[in-house]
């Protein structure tokens, strides 16, 4: 065996040398340093031949062999827009798992089926956009406003959680091979971008350097960090200039301060903004060298080709600069073995059958599973799999859009919240069904047939909510009159005046399941339903998880990544970046329900809170512990968060920051000690300048079951464990 594979071994060495020797092309040499290989392959290159590399659509260079390749290709929640895929719950719901190793397991199962779906497609020589390795994904930007119809794509409006969950993303799409990127993953977008859609293409997003440093920035330092291999700068402008001209945010601060390797992709058709909407450049020509200028690498849209080329003939820049750009994406190209044979590289021979396999299937119903976030329960959860008769009804129940959100693949096995309901009743009991109202439309017909149904059925399940129809991306959500923002905040007021008629004079309970990827004025949903589940969007399991979680299979465990306010009167404007106001740790209003709130079928207790150290110093570190019991009937699973409040300091600071999160697994009655550890970084604030520093005097430590902010109604949680650590010089 040791023969044949020398003999092997041997064949491709020789392959490989004969064809360098044909061909006298050292880039083809697996053998050279990846730096002579790349200065190679620009040497052999013309300046067209360069700039037309620098373009996310590359053609074909046939002198050297090269095919081409489009760098365009998308992974939120599964491979998208390319086919048959595994679709996992939006990233929004991936954050409400708070359970970032699990997140990783998704990015390694989305990577897995990327890479054999781009191997298959050059097997037959299909090359088309959203076929390649480059996937423009996570979204690690802050989810501050519930207005902005794209915030589903995030991790919500956290920091450090979206820190985690993002990094959680690029370690599974990238992988762990010390010379091979399994695919590359993305960045976005950066930096300081979160809204109106409808101005993006000209909106100056004004923001102060504490913002910056203490709130937007962080995810994307910590993802550089974890090795990202590119970022994408955004449409709008910061403190006056372009993102993707940003000198100070790409060139200061994220090569300079944080060392940044890889390369800066616009997002598409950035750069036609400069001159058509932020007016900073009067023409094409222009913004290309400013973007280049800049830091940018990576054209998505039509400006780079051909003004570069005007740009050098007119000695606005020189080859070498376009050289120097161009060298960056040409390593992401050897990095993932793109000139590489199939044999060298370990992800390319990952077989097509991961694709929508038994396994990722299942993997995407536990993470539905687990972002499920109980809002309400009066009891009348979970419910018996035997009752006569079930009525199913609300325009979500048998939607796919209720499942997939944006940026989604295709798949042959959605399973709507209807048909995993139908699939969980026992044989015998009766299910009936009826959409009962239109999305967003009232419904005209006098006749009401439908709560009649609800007064004669044991128990009543309404989905309700928003779809990508009414939230998203400008252009994408074609039922938003807002361009995929959600101005209005509320669910759609026939849903509600729906729900009114379910709810009217009937006893019997009465279930609504919310889908959505953003906050929503909930009030009166939580006052009439008996229960209340926000499901996000689910994925193609979706309906299976909820009706684990409806029939008590599964005890719901997800937790909320973004503070649902009671109304859009209890925030600032929604043009105004500062974070005065905002979220869990600038709010000065009682939400509706606070970041990391989320019930469960079983209790527990909080108890016997310890320090290791009551007083440190600076530069030292100390560990918290907590004992978490469940003290109720059934086993289940808790998050258990761990905030800090800072000293009282003249420089104002967030009232509760997030500084850890464990998942822990308990039977009934069984107890476990939870330990935080607390390390400078953990203590870390920031200055008005920007700078990071930890201050002297008495942190409070919070372990709780969300954040420990102030709260509007009973919500049936305990009320958070708080000690005190006192930190010297």
């Amino acid at each position: 065996m040791n023969n044949l594979l020398l003999i092997i071994l041997f064949g491709l060495w020789l392959f490989s040398s004969n064809t360098i020797a044909q061909s006298g092309y050292v880039y083809l040499d697996t053998g050279q340093p990846l730096e002579v290989r790349i200065n190679d392959l620009i040497s052999r290159l013309t300046l067209e031949e360069k700039v037309s590399l620098m373009m996310n659509s590359n053609k074909k260079i046939p002198h050297l062999n090269i095919p081409e390749y489009d760098w365009w290709n998308e992974a939120l929640h599964g491979v998208a827009r390319a086919g048959v895929a595994t679709v996992f719950p939006q990233a929004i719901g991936m954050a409400a798992t708070f359970e970032p190793e699990l997140i990783k397991k998704v990015a390694t199962a989305v990577s897995d089926e990327g890479r054999a779906l781009y191997h298959e497609s050059v097997k037959k020589n299909i090359r088309l956009r959203y076929s390649g390795l480059t996937f423009w994904t996570p979204t690690i930007n802050i989810f501050r406003d519930p207005r902005w119809g794209r915030g589903m794509e995030t991790y919500g409006e956290d920091p450090y959680l979206t820190s985690q969950m993002g990094v959680a993303y690029v370690k599974g799409l990238q992988g762990d091979n010390p010379k091979y990127l399994k695919t590359a993953a993305c960045a976005k977008h950066f930096a300081v971008h979160s809204g109106p859609e409808k101005l993006r293409h000209e909106f100056n997003a004004v923001v102060s350097k504490k913002d910056l440093y203490e709130t937007y920035l962080p995810a994307f330092k910590n993802l550089v960090y974890a090795g990202v291999e590119s970022v994408m700068c955004a449409y709008n402008r910061t403190n006056g200039d372009p993102c993707c001209g940003h000198n100070y945010l790409l060139t200061e601060v994220l090569r300079g301060k944080w060392g940044f390797k890889g390369h800066v992709v616009t997002d598409c058709w950035a750069l036609v903004d400069f001159y058509e909407g932020h007016k900073v450049t009067s023409n094409a020509v222009d913004a290309a060298v400013l973007a280049l200028r800049s830091g940018v690498n990576l054209n998505c849209g039509s400006v780079f080709d051909p003004n570069l080329l005007t740009a050098v003939k007119q000695g606005l820049i020189t080859e070498k600069e376009v050289d120097v750009a161009l060298h960056k994406l040409m390593e992401t190209r050897f990095k993932l073995g793109l000139f590489d044979p199939d044999e060298l590289n370990p992800y390319a021979s990952i077989p097509k059958s991961v694709v929508n396999s038994v396994g990722h299937r299942a993997l995407a119903r536990t993470v539905a599973q687990k972002s499920v976030v109980l809002l309400k329960n009066n009891g009348v959860l979970p419910l018996k799999k035997d009752l006569p008769r079930y009525y199913v009804t609300g325009p979500n129940a048998s939607s796919i859009h209720a499942l997939i959100g944006n940026y989604y693949g295709i798949n042959d096995q959605f399973v709507t919240i209807l048909e995993g309901i139908a699939g969980k009743v026992e044989f015998g009991s009766q299910i009936q069904y009826k959409p009962g109202t239109l999305l967003n439309r009232p419904n005209d017909n006098p006749i009401d047939w439908n709560s009649g149904d609800a007064k004669v059925s044991d128990a009543t399940i309404v989905v309700l909510g928003i779809t990508g129809m009414l939230e998203g991306e400008e252009g994408e959500s074609i039922a938003s009159p807002h361009f995929g923002d959600r101005l209005d905040y509320g669910i759609p007021s026939n849903q509600i005046e729906y729900l009114r008629k379910l709810k009217n004079n009937n006893p019997k309970p009465v279930v609504a399941v919310i889908t959505g990827g953003s906050p929503m004025d909930l009030q009166e949903v939580h006052k009439l339903a008996d229960a209340v589940l926000m499901v996000w969007y689910p994925g193609q399991e979706g309906g299976n998880a909820v009706a684990d979680i409806l029939f008590g299979d599964v005890s719901p465990s997800g937790r909320l990544p973004i503070t649902f306010p009671m109304s859009i009167d209890q925030l600032p404007a929604y043009e105004d970046y500062s974070m005065q106001g905002r979220t869990y740790r600038y709010m000065d209003k009682t939400p509706m329900y606070p970041f990391g709130y989320g019930l469960s079928y079983t209790t527990f207790n909080y108890s016997d809170i310890k320090i290791s150290k009551s007083s440190i110093r600076r530069n030292e570190s100390a560990q918290v512990e907590v004992k978490i019991t469940n003290s109720g009937k059934l086993p289940a699973e808790e998050v258990v968060q761990f905030y800090i409040t800072p000293p009282v300091s003249k420089i104002s600071q967030p009232k509760f920051s997030l500084r850890g999160i464990k998942r822990i697994k308990l039977n009934a009655g069984e107890s476990a000690i939870v330990k935080f550890s607390i390390t400078p970084a953990t203590l870390e604030l920031v200055d008005i300048n920007g700078n990071s520093f930890v201050d002297t005097g008495k942190y409070t430590l919070h372990i709780a079951p969300a954040a420990p902010v102030e709260r509007s109604i009973n919500l049936g949680l305990q009320t958070p464990l708080s000690a005190v650590l006192n930190v010297k010089k």
